[in-house]
């Protein structure tokens, strides 16, 4: 295993525990305004100075169709059990996004990586926007970042078509983390570093930034020698308020009978955020129309703010709750936050 690789690893996660007051979590937004600012106006001006929880989430009947137009008084909020007064709302979110796209480019995905760069790069036209930003990360025996935030759709496709498989045993030349190649390995074999590559998309990349915030993940959901764990991947989303959505790009005859596993974890990744996961096989339609749902969601947010009943800034998670007066529909939102003042 690559010595820089390992210090790197270690440094992220002693920056994570020494630093996570200060950087890690933006889960509650810090603004200011008025006293008399009006409670329903949208996130783009409210500004008030004290910290605002925000929460982007969809709202969807029982056949998963998307239910717009419903007004701030369809809903309660609950923190830890408790109801929370609503001081924003909106039916719909403008504010710009910032998109990360992470694809897997490990021996598994040999069949699919070229079906997900194509289809990524139609997404990408489909959904950004003059004020967005993404970024590009492929994840195999290392994580490398492609393409840091643009909003160029064109940087972004070159960055994605960048992507090559590689293999812990293959014959890549590459320095490790600066592009590809191979590693060696020690113990346990490196081969999809998924966790580690979601940490570093969510704490190196989106919690630096703020408002909607959202990852894509192709994979098929199996890691591999990663130095995190799901658990330490799912806090640093959830920190940084990123919804995380998985196209579960899953070629399951790589895999024989009964050795694919990889939806499971994927799934508390995404319930836990805010996303889901959208099994595509390694049916390129099936992917399209997949891009086609997340495309939808992220166009169709509401968005409500509150100011916490509990003041305290001490790190701790806090479940949230939203509810909707129809008990025919269902939201779909994040499970809850870090109390961690952001730093400006």
């Amino acid at each position: 295993m690559s010595k820089a690789y390992v210090l790197r690893i270690l440094s992220w996660v002693v920056l994570g525990v020494l630093l996570g007051y200060l950087l890690g979590a933006k889960a509650t937004a810090q603004v200011s305004s008025p006293a008399d600012q009006e409670q329903d106006q949208s996130a783009t001006t409210v500004k008030v100075n004290v910290n605002v929880v925000q929460l982007f989430f969809n709202v969807k009947d029982k056949k998963g169709a998307l239910i717009p137009s419903l007004t701030k008084d369809d809903f309660a909020v609950f923190e830890d059990g408790k109801p929370q007064t609503v001081k924003y709302f909106a039916a719909e979110s403008n504010l710009p996004l910032t998109l990360g796209i992470l694809i897997d480019s490990s021996g598994s995905q040999t069949r699919v990586l070229d079906m997900e760069k194509e289809v990524g790069g139609d997404f990408l036209t489909q959904i950004l926007r003059d004020k967005d930003l993404a970024f590009v990360i492929s994840f195999d025996v290392d994580v490398d970042l492609l393409q840091d935030f643009t909003n160029s759709v064109h940087a972004l496709k070159v960055a994605l078509n960048s992507a090559r498989i590689n293999t812990a045993g293959g014959g890549g030349t590459g320095i490790p983390g600066l592009g590809g190649g191979t590693v060696p390995t020690v113990g346990a074999p490196r081969g999809t570093l998924l966790y580690d590559a979601v940490y570093l998309a969510a704490h190196d990349e989106l919690a630096q930034q703020v408002g909607r915030k959202a990852m894509v993940l192709l994979t098929d959901g199996e890691d591999q020698g990663s130095q995190l764990k799901i658990k330490d991947a799912i806090e640093a989303a959830q920190k940084s308020d990123s919804i995380a959505y998985v196209l579960l790009c899953a070629d399951r005859a790589f895999y024989g009978f009964g050795g694919y596993s990889g939806d499971r974890e994927m799934r508390k990744l995404t319930e836990e955020t805010g996303g889901r996961v959208i099994e595509v096989g390694n049916k390129m339609e099936k992917l399209k129309a997949g891009f086609d749902q997340i495309a939808n969601e992220l166009r169709s947010q509401y968005n409500i703010g509150y100011t916490p009943t509990n003041a305290k800034l001490d790190g701790t998670f806090r479940k949230v709750e939203i509810r909707v007066k129809n008990k025919d529909y269902k939201v779909q939102s994040r499970t809850g936050y870090y109390a961690v003042a952001r730093q400006d």
